[in-house]
């Protein structure tokens, strides 16, 4: 049965942003401006602190791979959506379907834990000066990157593979711009208990562990700040970390929205627009944010300005 349904099902239908003829154009070109904006200052904050001598800190490295995860989920989401727009019929195929839900999941848990890591860092840098060359070693950094990215892959796999594997109805909408869990599990026949229980533990569980590793990190801050006798010590301490506080309040603020709300109020509609939020605005925000809050961002930038 499953392989029967898996042959007839060859393709999804996107519902898409909006239904409304008039609104695709103006849709269209904002959205591509927010993604063009996002691939451009993304790709230029990993060749920036790549190349620039003075951004080879471990808050640097971060950052760069922040941007490498802010690329790769609107990457995941944004083409597609931009093509759906000029499209009579959004389709997509069953394969591509699986695997931009595949990719998004890899990069948006990457995300999440790799804002924990910032937060990791800033708390290191600012509570043990002395020691932080020390305890955020090349090593430790790597690890701090490549362990969240192999448990991304596999909660995808796991996801993902559960859930394309399922026994699909004969009914291909899906209520959303691109391939999410949610929307595509109500298209299942089979029993989707399991898997609801699944992405519910996991999402909970990404969620509030790297949130409580961020609120615990800048708890620790604060109270290291507060004890500073000096204004100038206090104002730098807020400084090094305004930028990524201001992402992580943006980003986990969305997040928190969307999975927190009341059952009664819940509705595609409102997880579209949050979805729009999270998968284009703030990958295209994160690297203004760091450009603009940053002032070795900054210097960097003037630095290969004057050089061109």
């Amino acid at each position: 049965m499953e392989e029967h349904n898996r042959t007839v099902l060859s393709e999804f239908i996107l519902m898409g942003i909006t239904d409304r003829p008039e609104l695709q154009a103006p849709l269209f070109g904002l959205f591509l401006i927010i993604y063009v904006t996002s691939v451009v200052g993304n790709l230029g904050m990993v060749i920036l602190t790549k190349v620039d001598s003075r951004l080879q800190t471990p808050m640097y490295f971060f950052l760069r791979h922040l941007a490498l995860t802010d690329l790769g989920y609107s990457t995941a989401v944004g083409p597609k959506m931009l093509v759906n727009f000029v499209v009579d019929q959004n389709k997509i195929s069953y394969r591509l379907c699986a695997t931009q839900l595949a990719f998004f999941i890899v990069f948006i848990i990457s995300e999440l834990f790799i804002l924990a890591s910032m937060s990791y860092d800033r708390y290191v840098a600012i509570c043990q000066p002395l020691l932080y060359t020390v305890i955020m070693s090349q090593r430790v950094c790597r690890a701090l990157v490549a362990i969240p990215y192999l448990y991304s892959t596999l909660v995808s796999l796991l996801v993902t593979v559960n859930t394309f594997n399922s026994s699909f109805c004969g009914y291909n909408v899906i209520s959303h711009f691109y391939c999410d869990s949610l929307p595509i599990l109500s298209l299942l026949c089979s029993n989707t208990h399991e898997i609801e229980l699944i992405v519910l533990v996991l999402s909970g569980f990404n969620l509030i562990f790297s949130l409580l590793i961020v609120l615990v990190s800048y708890l620790l801050i604060l109270t290291a700040i507060l004890k500073m006798n000096s204004t100038e010590g206090r104002q730098k301490a807020f400084s090094t970390c305004g930028s990524h506080l201001t992402v992580v309040t943006v980003f986990y603020g969305t997040l928190i929205f969307m999975y927190v709300q009341p059952e009664s109020s819940h509705s595609f509609d409102t997880d579209k627009v949050a979805s729009i939020f999270y998968t284009l605005v703030i990958p295209m925000l994160n690297p203004l944010i760091y450009s603009l809050r940053n002032k070795d961002v900054k210097y960097a930038l003037r630095r290969i300005w004057m050089k061109l």
